[in-house]
């Protein structure tokens, strides 16, 4: 069965809607603006790119966020890394539709009314539940920037989390949460960071029903892909906090600056309680870029190792329960920085954008081969909704101006079958940087 199409789906964009490289900053979003409703996707018949079209151009899309899902150093190897995958492919044409009509004054199809989508193309950031098949939008949060008296910054994290009765979402005080899947439990930490305890929410009743004591503070917390197992990365200052003793240059301008204080991290299991330390601290030999001293580590797609980037070269160390390094998954060789990862099948892998001449498009590849197996429309693709469909961050094919415009984005569903594109939420502003950004955090329920 062909489960994605191979197609160069994307609109060109006024001209240009990217920039010469990427610096998707991912630990590291509101503003309401006009949505498109229903992106129709028309295939025509199939061309050829051109040798002069097939040098892609990035735009910004600032999917990621401080749950660093990428690493803050990581920017130097991904314009590289996509300009090597530069792939000259045959593949069908793909017109969306923005707003009333498409350039064939075709009607967009509106796709928001299907049984198992719950859009919300208004609203940014969402007030009301997100959904699509099995994956939530179970909690996001905004960052703020708060000035400390000495002179030190701390980027705080204010997360807003699912009510699962009323469908909204709700403020909370925690530091850092994550949802477990089931949508049943949360892990949160409290606001002062480094924290000395874990606790598990019962998002039922809103109350903490246990807290699990660390001996080493943590910064961050998140549930294994199975929902049995906790990561806790453990860090000796406030991950987010910026020095003024550590200076850095940002436009010009000094700045207080990042520490590495990574630690290691906890294995823990939820059951029991039961938390292994294990020393794994960050090399501080290695410059931190200029966002933070986090390093977090992840879970793998089966829920039996830990990762985290190589800070040497693109790719990923990946680390059993005990902190031994371990060979590569296999179904995971070929995952690159794209945060959806492998489809649940594990048979797709999410990849890079790779639009080529103003075209707003990421690939997939096959997990097997590496090789692509389709071009999707998206700056960026965050979460698999099943096997087929995928949510990303788009901007507006008309107004995705390299440099501001392709900040100006939204939440879509891909569906290749269906041949449409879906806006799940409305457009986050046209900065890279603003209080009020939200970073969406997705859990299959």
């Amino acid at each position: 069965m062909k489960l994605l199409r191979e197609s160069r789906a994307g609109k060109k964009c006024a001209g240009k809607c990217a920039p010469t490289m990427m610096e998707a900053e991912i630990p590291d979003a509101t503003g309401i603006s006009p949505t498109y409703e229903g992106t129709e996707v028309k295939f025509d018949q199939p061309t050829s790119a051109a040798p002069e079209e097939r040098a892609p151009q990035v735009p910004h899309s600032d999917s990621g966020n401080t749950r660093a899902q990428q690493p803050r150093r990581r920017r130097r190897y991904i314009a590289a890394g996509i300009v090597a995958a530069v792939v000259a492919v045959t593949a069908a044409v793909v017109t969306l539709t923005v707003g009333g009509k498409s350039e064939q004054g075709q009607k967009p199809a509106d796709k928001s009314g299907s049984p198992d989508v719950t859009a919300q193309p208004d609203q940014s950031p969402p007030r009301n539940l997100i959904a699509a098949g099995k994956i939530v939008l179970s909690a996001y949060h905004t960052t703020k920037d708060v000035k400390q008296p000495g002179g030190d910054i701390v980027r705080t994290h204010n997360w807003r989390l699912l009510n699962t009765k009323t469908e909204r979402y709700e403020e909370t005080d925690w530091a850092w949460l994550s949802v477990a899947p089931g949508m049943r439990t949360a892990a949160v930490l409290e606001r002062e960071l480094p924290a000395k305890r874990i606790g598990l929410l019962n998002l039922t009743t809103g109350k903490v029903q246990r807290w699990i004591e660390v001996d080493k503070g943590v910064g961050e917390v998140q549930f294994s892909p199975d929902g049995t197992k906790l990561v806790a990365t453990a860090y000796g200052l406030h991950p987010d906090r910026m020095f003024i003793d550590t200076p850095q240059q940002v436009n010009g301008e000094k700045q207080p600056g990042p520490k590495a204080s990574r630690t290691g991290f906890y294995a823990v299991d939820v059951a029991t309680g039961k938390a292994d330390f294990i020393d794994k601290p960050a090399d501080k030999n290695v410059p931190l870029m200029p966002f933070g001293g986090r390093n977090d580590f992840r879970w793998s797609h089966d829920s039996k190792l830990l990762w985290e980037y190589r800070t040497d070269e693109p790719g990923r160390i990946y680390y059993d329960v005990k902190g031994n390094e371990a060979e590569v998954p296999e179904a995971e060789a070929h995952l690159d920085y794209a945060e959806a990862g492998l489809s649940p099948d594990g048979s797709l892998v999410a990849g890079s954008f790779a639009g080529e001449r103003g075209q707003i498009v990421s690939e997939v590849l096959d997990a097997r081969t590496g090789k692509r197996a389709a071009l999707v429309p998206g700056q960026q693709l965050v979460a698999w909704v099943d096997d087929r469909r995928l949510i990303a961050w788009s901007c507006d094919p008309e107004q995705c101006a390299p440099g501001r415009d392709e900040f100006r984005n939204q939440l879509i569903l891909v569906g290749p079958d269906e041949e449409t594109v879906t806006p799940l939420s409305g457009f986050r502003e046209a900065k890279r940087h603003y209080d009020g950004r939200w970073t969406p955090v997705f859990t299959r329920r």
